[in-house]
């Protein structure tokens, strides 16, 4: 006999990536599903709205996913939306210098085998294929460790390639980020060869692609969404989660019932006091201007000796994105603007004065990616029989990208079927 889903229900505290991921498995099982959002839309970081100041929908920031993002993959598939992400047919990466205005194109082989750091006209300049070996170091390296306890971390390769890269993935100064967490990101990307690194933009906008499909996904499987519902108290007895109290209703919890708690690392602290979790977090900043792209330009560009680290060119505007930025989140936000359009405009040979633009600041945009900080983060798990965790600050292995996001959830919503007996 089937599993009697219908008649369990399964609450998701959080609509963003990871409740997403979380509320749409459980739906496709066959739960009831009622997904709370303490905002006023879905999404988390994860975000596009329409921008006064621009006059057009944004994102809030800028994601880029690789094409071997598994679990990307399969929730874009799972919600309908496997042709929402666009990108080069190969794993090429237009970079510029802009203090010695160098400019290369690195060029990965498809396969698992880098041949392609043998080639001078593939590899980052100024590097040599022994350079290339003493970063394998990192795939074996232990949780405590840091990237500079283990890797080199000077040098042209570090400069033009891994810094960027790991600065980009880490969200934390990369020479203090946790050299297993960086180990993983390149087991999962370079030494899997180009077949795994081609990337891939959401088009055309963050939305489009996973939050407005998984969304209709939700309301065609029968689920609700109700936003702006912040979840004041989060009522434990011994065993499981008996109660989820909100401003206006409470909603008492019988034994087969499930709760996805898929919020930030402090709302679940306060929401279950016991949690570890990480409490060190870096910032990121955004920038978008409403310059239509210059005819050639690549999809997403690294930059190197400047403020801007990677540039994002769209058919309506160009963006870019600044990573561990907490030296520069504070600054006035036109000043800021004013010197990041002036860095666009040298790495794409734009001769042009500043057009409308935004910016977008999270100073606790992701947990420090710090030895430290990683062994604060909780599993799935709790103590509690009907209460899981999601989010990319959980231990999903993986630093705080979009892939660790969807893995959560999706490693959530496993348990909480497992959990049930289904």
């Amino acid at each position: 006999m089937a599993p009697d889903t219908k008649s369990r229900r399964a609450f998701v505290i959080g609509a963003g990536v990871s409740g997403l991921a979380a509320a749409t498995q459980l739906a496709a099982r066959g739960m009831a599903v009622t997904v709370f959002e303490a905002a006023g839309q879905a999404g988390g970081r994860c975000r596009s709205y329409y921008d006064p100041a621009m006059d057009q929908v944004i994102d809030n920031g800028n994601h880029l996913v690789l094409s071997g993002n598994g679990a990307v993959v399969r929730y874009l598939e799972r919600i309908g939306a496997r042709g929402a992400l666009a990108g080069p047919r190969r794993a090429v990466f237009p970079f510029t210098d802009l203090k010695t205005d160098t400019r290369w194109v690195l060029r990965l082989n498809g396969g698992p085998l880098p041949w392609w750091i043998a080639s001078k006209a593939r590899r980052v300049p100024d590097t040599k294929p022994s350079d290339y070996v003493a970063y394998g170091k990192l795939m074996f390296a232990g949780r405590k460790a840091t990237v500079a306890e283990t890797a080199p971390v000077k040098g042209a390769l570090w400069e033009r390639l891994m810094r960027p890269l790991l600065l980009a993935a880490l969200n934390t100064a990369p020479e203090l980020g946790s050299a297993q967490l960086a180990g993983q990101i390149m087991r999962e990307t370079l030494a899997r060869g180009g077949r795994a690194c081609r990337p891939r933009i959401a088009t055309p906008t963050l939305a489009a692609a996973f939050i407005d499909p998984a969304l209709a996904f939700l309301e065609r499987n029968g689920a609700k969404v109700e936003m702006g519902k912040r979840l004041r108290n989060l009522v434990l007895g011994n065993r499981g989660a008996l109660a989820l109290e909100f401003s206006d209703v409470t909603v008492p919890l019988s034994e087969r019932d499930m709760v996805v708690l898929a919020v930030p690392p402090w709302v679940a602290k306060e929401l279950v006091p016991d949690l570890t979790v990480p409490t060190e977090f870096c910032a990121i900043v955004n920038a978008h201007f409403r310059f239509p792209a210059p005819k050639g330009a690549p999809p997403i560009m690294g930059v190197v000796g400047g403020t801007v680290e990677w540039i994002f060119a769209f058919e309506d505007r160009i963006s870019v994105t600044v990573s561990g930025a907490d030296a520069i989140v504070d600054r006035d936000r036109e000043d800021l603007a004013r010197t990041l359009w002036s860095e666009v405009c040298r790495a794409l040979r734009i001769d042009a004065e500043l057009p409308t633009w935004q910016v977008v600041k999270e100073k606790r945009a992701t947990f420090a990616a710090t030895p430290g900080e990683d062994l604060k983060r909780p599993p799935a798990k709790t103590q509690w029989r009907n209460l899981v965790l999601a989010g990319d600050w959980t231990d999903t292995g993986l630093p705080a990208t979009l892939e660790g996001a969807v893995r959560s959830g999706d490693a959530a919503a496993a348990l909480a079927l497992r959990r049930g007996g289904l």
